[in-house]
């Protein structure tokens, strides 16, 4: 099989990974489920795991797994077309229009801004901090061949050491058991399938189908050629990965959780976690959280911006350069991220709702393709389900004044009434797999055909 990674090397490889990953929304979303989980904290910890690590590192190994030349070249098994359209509107999402913005409006939001004092200009300050901010995303993305060093070896470090100082302070001297807390409405019942929602604001599902392919570049660049022996290290290397957010997120999540014996329930993580940093930490907490969350984000919007550069730089080779990609994508992010932190996440969920479950199918399609021999009957068939189904999540999830003004509550209504789980935000469900029994229909009847 040839060379293969060393221990140490596929450490390193997890670490880049990780730092990639574990974004500002990546300890804002966990913090704010264990507050409403509360004593039903185990079966939301255990959905938004599925969601926020399993899906994600199953979207690098899906890379891997199918040899492909990035997620273009996997999108285009559903068609050409749809790999073109798909790889850009996934890439914009989770890079210039929605993730990379919030994780520097995250970062001031949480970190900065509490440390500011009353009459300071918040415009004028995430103005100058986003500059900043930006500035250092630009000059370590302009430096792709040095994304190892500085994010696993410099910036992941730095954030680890202060994340455990947060998370120790506070679950040494708990607010209150988990066990006494009473979860909010969503959770009393559905504590499982609303914490899989939860995990989707993380991003990291669609993230890890951009992800895949630098992490593949990395192993080539550390050796190793052979396709068989770079699918394995890719998946050895996501397991480390997912087993350390596994327990960051188990962490943060009790930590939410405990926190409501000392506090109400948050309007978001963002705020729970300067109230908890500030309660254990006094007044150098703050600096503490504006460390963790500024490092969180620094290296997620590095790794966004590198990989968005580096797919439409390999997607549209005649038009702009890698270079060019990452100038226009990094100044972009920072127009966008001074619309506020609010309007970011309130946009950014109707998209996320649509792109989730054709993220997910495709994965698992990529996964267990060879059963099928990747027929693109299956592929394009669960795609066509599921795209349709999603579209009406989409529309649920967009804001009511937006719903009016579009006249969609007769299409929504039709949807609660015919789709099974459309309630719980998981309509697409039943029609993917519709549409995968369709697929695989036509695949084993050609081969009868065929035979």
């Amino acid at each position: 099989m040839g060379k293969q990674l060393t221990l140490r090397q596929r450490i390193l490889v997890a670490g880049t990974l990780f730092g990639m990953f574990f974004g500002a929304g990546n300890l804002i979303f966990p913090v704010h489920l264990g507050q409403m989980a509360g004593r039903n904290m185990l079966p939301a910890m255990l959905g938004f795991i599925i969601t926020a690590v399993g899906i994600p590192i199953l979207g690098v190994a899906a890379i891997g797994n199918t040899h492909a030349d990035g997620l273009q070249a996997l999108a285009t098994k559903v068609g050409k077309g749809y790999g073109y359209a798909f790889t850009c509107l996934l890439y914009l999402t989770i890079g210039p229009f929605f993730a990379i913005p919030r994780c520097a409006t995250t970062s001031f939001t949480t970190g900065v801004l509490p440390m500011l004092g009353d009459g300071a200009s918040e415009g004028l300050a995430l103005l100058i901090f986003s500059l900043i901010f930006f500035a250092l995303v630009l000059f370590l993305s302009l430096r792709p061949a040095n994304i190892t060093v500085w994010i696993g070896k410099i910036i992941n470090p730095l954030f680890l050491i202060f994340l455990a100082i947060l998370v120790i302070s506070a679950l040494s001297r708990p607010g209150a058991p988990a066990s006494t807390v009473e979860p909010v409405a969503a959770y009393r019942s559905h504590a499982l399938s609303s914490a899989l929602i939860e995990g989707y604001g993380t991003m990291d599902a669609i993230a890890g189908l951009a992800f895949g392919i630098v992490v593949i570049d990395i192993i080539r660049s550390m050796g190793v050629e052979n396709d068989a022996a770079i699918a394995k290290d890719v998946l050895r290397s996501g397991a480390l990965t997912g087993l350390l957010m596994a327990l960051i997120y188990a962490a943060t999540i009790l930590m939410g959780a405990q926190s409501r014996g000392l506090f109400a329930l948050s309007e978001n993580g963002g705020i729970a976690l300067a109230q908890i940093s500030g309660h254990y930490l006094g007044s150098a907490g703050k600096l503490v959280l504006a460390l963790t969350i500024t490092c969180a984000c620094l290296k997620t919007s590095i790794g966004l911006v590198t990989s968005c550069a580096d797919a439409f730089a390999r997607m549209f080779p005649r038009a702009l350069s890698y270079r060019a990609w990452a100038v226009i994508f990094t100044a972009f992010s920072f127009c966008i991220s001074n619309f506020g932190l609010s309007k970011i996440i309130e946009y950014s969920i109707p998209v996320l709702m649509f792109l989730y479950p054709l993220a997910i199918t495709l994965i698992l399609l990529a996964l267990c393709g060879g059963l099928f021999k990747h027929d693109r009957a299956v592929y394009l068939s669960v795609t066509a389900f599921t795209c349709v189904a999603a579209l009406f999540d989409l529309m649920k999830a967009l804001p009511k004044s937006l719903q009016g003004a579009l006249h969609l509550q007769g299409a929504i209504g039709f949807a609660e009434r015919t789709l099974p789980f459309y309630g719980l935000r998981f309509g697409w469900v039943v029609p993917a797999a519709v549409g995968l029994l369709l697929g695989l229909a036509i695949h084993f009847g050609k081969n009868r055909r065929a035979a």
